[in-house]
């Protein structure tokens, strides 16, 4: 397999043991999964009795479910942005194009770069199965059932790896390589629930036939059925089949959707990269095109004088250039429309689901603010850290140790740019908030105190909408840190993408957590764990590859997660014995007063330290 690849894979193949971080990442995965397995025994289970059978079967069955979930999520998302990361960063330094005049082909070269970027994925799949393994042993979990999770797993990570490279690939720059691989990740998940509504359109679908395709075109949907397989599947009702045989007949139903769903998920990838093979060296290289002056213009003497001047209209530069190239100029790529568009396109879906489909029922807000929210964030940060990474790997970094530019020019410069760039992705989570405020959908009100609805959902959206900016501008300033201090780019994204990614994950596993049952006092020792790893996590994040040790980051590090963690157990328990949620305005300030310290932690260092970030100087003790 290794020589059916080519030299590019088989150099990952060699090296990725190799390298010190490959063992860290394994033992940070594996450890984070058995940190959850023991933090969901805890909720569900507890340490004050001995388990019986029936405790253990039910735990098995959560956790099965909450893993497999979780696991194909994280696959998902890291399978696409390491394949789109990978050709983007040899695209950003112009060695992609050295691949194509070498003796390679066109399979060797897509094949070889995808596999290679997959290879520490596949690590983390086969790292996993040990402990689905394990809690198979548990009971609730039929050994059929984790087989077909496991070839959802890698025929999904497959798909995504696929799209992510098809897109590099396709596109020149790196933000727009992992946007829009986001966003086609998103929107194709998304469009495949929306086949739900064609029934409601059109009498020509039947629903059943309609919900078979959406579990064999959608991993998690597919996954549902394996977790959960249905009872009724057959002909015969489920009353008067003995219990075996209803149990044999839900395995079958389930291992038969999972088939469908990889086949699918193999015929998705098998295109995609015939597709990008096809098109690698019509899309590669490309660029700008050169314009030539004109050799026949009349007046010599001025041609003469203009000789190096370059050509073109001339435009004035504003006093401060680093805006002005991040605003005026095509610094992310000459089609930024069309990531937008995408991206309106996935929030026009998303929010017609959550506002005029889906039933009003607790927690209606979440649906719709939820997802937009963390693609904005995703967006975001991904602008933020290739606004430095592009021009490291340009080489243009380089020439601002020769320039006069001040830290703040060079760093409120580019948080200005960020800010211009993503505001078509700050916005809708912003607007999205007021409209369900308006609708008196944020916040119940009192019991007995109907008229205090809208003053409730007022403070709460003003509380929302100034948390938001704030994690906005956080995302901003971690891009810009991260990849100030990490020089490796390709994991400067992953950083980067991946830090608000387990932000964002590791609240909503907090929240199902939490929700599983009422005995929140019990669950404190597996919750202090769960906190530590991203207490851990965070911190490796914003210390980079140079190990500082500064105080406020560690500080920092240590105050964001217990603040994520303050505020989702506030918010969801609320006050004792009533069903009215707390005062928002206590999470708000923890929230807030946590990301706008971790905030000023990183962005005062950059002021204070810009010669040693963009390497004018070394710091003490290197």
């Amino acid at each position: 397999m290794v020589l059916m690849l080519g030299p590019i894979f088989a150099r990952e193949w060699l090296t990725l043991a190799r390298r010190s971080r490959h063992y860290l990442l394994r033992t940070i995965y594996m450890g984070g999964l058995w940190i959850l397995v023991v933090t969901l025994w805890q909720a569900a289970v507890g340490w004050e009795r001995p388990a019986t059978i029936s405790d253990l079967g039910r735990f098995g069955l959560l956790a099965f479910q909450l893993l497999a979930f979780v696991q194909l999520s994280l696959l998902l998302f890291f399978a696409a942005l390491s394949s789109a990361s990978a050709v983007a960063q040899e695209k950003d330094r112009r060695t992609f194009v050295l691949l194509l005049i070498t003796r390679l082909s066109n399979w060797e070269i897509v094949m070889g770069k995808q596999m290679g970027s997959l290879l520490q994925i596949g690590v983390f799949l086969l790292g996993g199965v040990p402990i689905f393994a394990i809690i198979g042993l548990l009971g609730g979990v039929a050994p059929e059932q984790v087989v077909a999770a496991f070839l959802v797993f890698a025929t999904a990570a497959l798909a995504a790896g696929a799209l992510g490279t098809l897109i590099a690939l396709w596109r020149d720059k790196t933000f727009q390589a992992l946007a829009l691989t986001v966003l086609c990740l998103v929107l194709y998940l998304v469009l495949v629930h929306a086949l739900s509504l064609l029934p409601a359109l059109s009498s020509w679908f039947d629903p059943d036939t309609v919900d078979q395709w959406q579990r064999r075109l959608e991993p998690f949907l597919a996954m549902q059925q394996i977790v959960d397989p249905p009872t009724d599947a057959t002909s015969v009702s489920a009353e008067a089949m003995p219990v075996i045989v209803r149990l044999m007949e839900s395995l079958r139903v389930g291992w038969s959707m999972a088939q469908g769903n990889a086949l699918f998920m193999l015929a998705i990838a098998a295109v995609l990269n015939g597709w990008s093979m096809r098109k690698l060296r019509a899309w590669n290289p490309s660029g700008e095109p050169i314009i030539q002056p004109d050799a026949q213009t009349a007046d010599r003497e001025k041609a003469a004088g203009d000789v190096h001047a370059a050509p073109g209209r001339v435009r004035p530069v504003w006093a401060n250039p680093v805006p002005w190239r991040e605003i005026v100029t095509r610094a992310y790529g000459r089609r930024p429309l069309l990531i937008k568009l995408a991206y309106f396109l996935v929030v026009l879906l998303v929010g017609y689901y959550a506002l005029f489909v889906m039933p009003p029922r607790e927690w209606t807000a979440a649906y719709g603010l939820v997802p937009i929210a963390i693609i904005s964030l995703l967006l975001i940060s991904a602008q933020a850290v290739t606004s430095i990474t592009s021009e490291r790997d340009l080489g243009a970094l380089d020439l601002l140790m020769v320039t006069d530019l001040t830290p703040y020019e060079f760093i409120f410069g580019k948080l200005f740019g960020i800010c211009w760039n993503t505001k078509e992705y700050i916005l809708p989570p912003l607007i999205l908030i007021i409209i369900y405020a308006m609708r008196g959908q944020l916040a119940a009100a009192p019991p007995g105190r109907p008229d205090l609805l809208m003053s409730k959902n007022m403070e709460s959206a003003i509380c929302m909408l100034l948390a938001m900016l704030v994690l906005m501008s956080f995302t901003m300033v971690l891009g810009l840190h991260v990849a100030l201090r990490t020089y490796n780019s390709r994991l400067s994204v992953i950083h980067t993408l991946g830090t608000v990614f387990f932000l964002s994950v590791g609240t909503l596993v907090c929240i199902y957590l939490i929700l599983i049952n009422g005995r929140f006092e019990y669950q404190w020792f597996s919750f202090i764990g769960f906190l530590s790893a991203g207490i851990g996590g965070l911190w490796w994040v914003l210390n980079g590859d140079r190990q500082w040790t500064a105080p406020a980051l560690t500080l920092a590090s240590v105050i964001c997660p217990i603040a994520v963690f303050y505020t989702v157990t506030n918010i969801l328990i609320g006050k004792p014995g009533q069903l009215e949620s707390s005062d928002p305005l206590i999470p708000f300030l923890v929230t807030g007063g946590a990301f706008g310290f971790a905030l000023a932690a990183m962005l005062i260092p950059l002021l204070s330290e810009f010669d040693v970030a963009v390497g004018r100087t070394s710091g003490i003790g290197e």
